[in-house]
């Protein structure tokens, strides 16, 4: 088959490609060689120079600046945490549970840290309810909107699921928990550099992920973008040095947060993660997320083509605007089909009982004939009936 490339974008900044097909990026973006040059870039400056502060602070500005371009909209609007859980916990921290609305509308599908972050909340006066999702994580915006209720502070939703790939409909739920006056948090881990997602227009209050999946960076940086014309008024107890409106007036006697998306932020961030997320996130507004979209959208119909005809079965919605760019292929040993696969060089991974496979921009055609012979290999391995 004729393999799927980005224009202009070589393969060989990605050195796994030259032993392995790679298509894990659910778990982790494969490493470009300008992300591993940040890495040794940062190194030689702290061995030359000592102290980094000028040259560390305008790399995270550059951060802010670059996830303010991949979503579309301000940096004002974006805060650089630690991790997601930083950013959520952030969020959570801004509500009071006891002397207003205490329900936290969540949903059967979201990653542990999210559901886990909101149960904690419980001592602090929260009442957390999962909306249940179908039995393919499908998850209809009706079902929402039955759950909120006059008392409800929040609906927390995943925008793609990590189980098996189900992309919500992330608009229909803002539209219909704004009309309710309850504000959204989107948890966009698994869609953030693959999906394209315009913040402005998608209209959520808040959106949470970070850069080591599709964004090609690594561990340590998450962000929250934050919706200034609709939180305003929510100002976290979650805080630190950086959240500080003026950080530089050292006042250890009152809180005087940012009035900004920074206000979501904390102390000293992961300093060398983000000369990584500055290299990631640089190649990625080169390739574009549309671009990105496209390469996956094919290499993934590509894949269900494929499973399909060797009788295999996909746990991953088929339709338009129902799936991001992974596909969950259902297993009778999820664990000792991706060893095998392993085995043939092809990197994947699994969930509750699925195949996980990722593929981003960087693969191509070659990738997912690589994959597909291996699982018909052990085809002994796939649920079939």
């Amino acid at each position: 088959m004729q393999a799927h490339q980005v224009d202009g974008i070589k393969r060989d900044h990605f050195k796994i490609f030259q032993q392995r097909a790679y298509l894990n990026s659910c778990s982790q973006g494969a490493l470009a060689d300008e992300v591993r040059t940040a890495y040794t870039l940062y190194l030689d400056q702290l061995e030359e120079f000592g102290s980094l502060w000028e040259s560390w602070v305008g790399v995270q500005e550059d951060v802010r600046t670059q996830l303010a371009k991949v979503f579309s909209t301000q940096g004002d609007q974006v805060a650089v945490t630690t991790s997601a859980s930083a950013a959520v916990n952030a969020i959570a921290s801004c509500f009071d549970f006891r002397n207003g609305p205490n329900k936290v509308i969540t949903t059967s599908l979201e990653f542990p840290t999210v559901g886990q972050i909101w149960h904690a909340q419980e001592r602090n006066g929260a009442q957390v309810v999962h909306v249940p999702a179908d039995l393919d994580n499908r998850l209809p915006a009706e079902r929402v909107a039955a759950a909120i209720d006059e008392n409800t502070a929040i609906v927390s939703v995943t925008h793609v699921c990590y189980r098996n790939g189900a992309m919500n409909d992330i608009k229909a739920i803002v539209e219909v928990a704004h009309e309710r006056g309850v504000p959204v948090l989107v948890d966009a881990y698994q869609s953030t550099g693959a999906v394209p997602i315009d913040f402005e227009n998608l209209g959520a209050d808040f959106l949470v992920g970070g850069v080591l999946k599709y964004m090609l960076s690594s561990p340590g940086i998450g962000f929250a973008l934050v919706n200034n014309k609709t939180v305003s008024e929510l100002v976290p107890t979650t805080t630190g040095w950086f959240a500080a409106r003026d950080i530089f007036s050292m006042d250890i006697a009152a809180y005087d947060p940012a009035k900004d998306a920074r206000r979501f932020e904390a102390g000293t961030p992961n300093v060398p993660s983000l000369y990584a997320a500055q290299a990631g996130l640089k190649f990625l507004l080169e390739v574009g997320v549309e671009n990105a979209w496209r390469v996956s959208s094919e290499l993934h119909s590509q894949l269900r083509a494929g499973i399909l005809d060797m009788g295999g079965k996909c746990a991953t919605p088929e339709g338009d605007d129902e799936h991001g760019p992974m596909l969950a292929v259902k297993t009778t040993d999820e664990h000792a089909l991706v060893n095998a696969m392993a085995q043939d060089n092809v990197v994947v991974s699994s969930r509750d009982g699925n195949l996980r496979i990722s593929p981003h921009f960087y693969n191509n055609s070659e990738d997912v004939d690589m994959a597909l012979r291996s699982i018909a290999k052990n085809r002994h391995l796939l649920f079939t009936h």
